[in-house]
């Protein structure tokens, strides 16, 4: 049996999440692939709570389901940071990042991620500003001190697209990706072809808990384009920025446009594409478009996201999800998680 020492960096709902899924899938993951995992400590914007024996989940579950901050379960310590239990630490453990996303700085979670990987900690994250602001950083430091980084989890949750466009197309040169990559904006438009407004649509979302409070980066298209920005740089393997791509949201579209559309056999969506170019460079763009009802994606409505890869030499690949709620985000973290377990070479 081999026992993993996590440290879980954001208590939010996908932490909530992976926390419940450790007490879940623990029996699964012991008679399956001979794992166990022991929460070491979790840090929340309050404080943290730490022990080297292993922190008790339900407390820690409890604790947030009140409302309170792990640093008032017991080994708790009100003030800490993740860089506090890191120098508490005498042997690496694994950082699970789950802070919220900041596409400015990228902080907390940039930070955190760039000390554990320099001081020989293995690294799983959900959070998508450090991948998309500092890639290529992260990338070599990992490379430099010979630990691994996992970021599954950060485009389309459960979907295992950062996963087959590393390891299963390998082999391949991917000529185009197409996606349905956020769930927000497909909800959206699928209302709208029902007869409700882009607002109404949204404030739906909104108290159903799909959409954010400030829903800005989905509807404008950015949360898509941080995505697109993520699987060019390790899916395609080209250096891309927030400046590689061009975006355009979905605010401006009319429940008369959609069905007008939908008249002509065709159907909009907010496509996510990244296309090969004659120089080996890729066309990189967010916007909403109009696409066949045959075309895989046209598919895809609610709470559905998608991707499609066009290849040279695997054909086409489409890949789909249905996700409501953060289990399947917090079982991608998971599924890195093991994988990362598994011997090396």
């Amino acid at each position: 049996m081999q026992t993993i020492d996590v440290v879980l960096h954001g208590v939010g709902n996908v932490g909530r999440h992976l926390l419940r899924l450790f007490q879940t899938q623990a029996d699964l993951l012991r008679e399956r692939h001979h794992l166990s995992i022991r929460v070491l400590a979790a840090v929340d914007r309050q404080g943290a709570a730490f022990n080297p024996k292993g922190l008790n989940i339900a407390a820690l579950l409890d604790a947030k389901q009140r409302g309170h901050s792990v640093a008032a379960t017991p080994h708790g310590h009100r003030g800490m940071t993740i860089q506090g239990i890191m120098a508490n630490m005498r042997t690496p453990a694994i950082l699970l990042e789950a802070t919220p996303v900041n596409l400015e700085t990228g902080e907390p979670g940039l930070t955190a991620m760039r000390v554990a990987l320099e001081h020989g900690w293995d690294v799983v994250s959900a959070n998508k500003g450090p991948l998309v602001l500092a890639y290529r950083d992260l990338v070599q430091i990992a490379h430099q001190h010979g630990t691994q980084l996992a970021f599954s989890a950060t485009v389309c949750g459960g979907l295992p697209v950062i996963n087959v466009g590393r390891y299963d197309l390998a082999h391949a040169t991917i000529t185009r990706i197409e996606g349905i990559v956020n769930s927000t904006t497909n909800y959206i438009l699928s209302e709208m072809r029902k007869g409700r407004s882009f607002e109404a649509a949204l404030r739906e979302a909104q108290q159903d808990g799909i959409a954010e409070a400030d829903p800005t980066l989905d509807v404008s298209g950015w949360d898509a384009a941080n995505k697109l920005i993520i699987m060019a740089n390790a899916i395609l393997h080209t250096h891309a920025t927030r400046e590689d791509v061009e975006v355009t949201g979905i605010t401006h579209l009319t429940h008369d446009q959609l069905l007008a559309t939908e008249a002509e056999g065709q159907t909009i969506r907010l496509i996510a594409s990244a296309e090969r170019q004659a120089d080996g460079r890729y066309h990189l763009r967010v916007a909403p478009r109009a696409i066949p009802h045959t075309h895989p994606l046209a598919m895809l409505e609610g709470h559905q996201m998608g991707v499609v890869f066009e290849t040279d030499i695997n054909g086409r690949m489409f890949l789909a999800i249905e996700e409501e709620d953060p289990t399947p985000t917090a079982a991608a973290m998971l599924r890195d998680l093991v994988l990362l377990a598994q011997p090396r070479g």
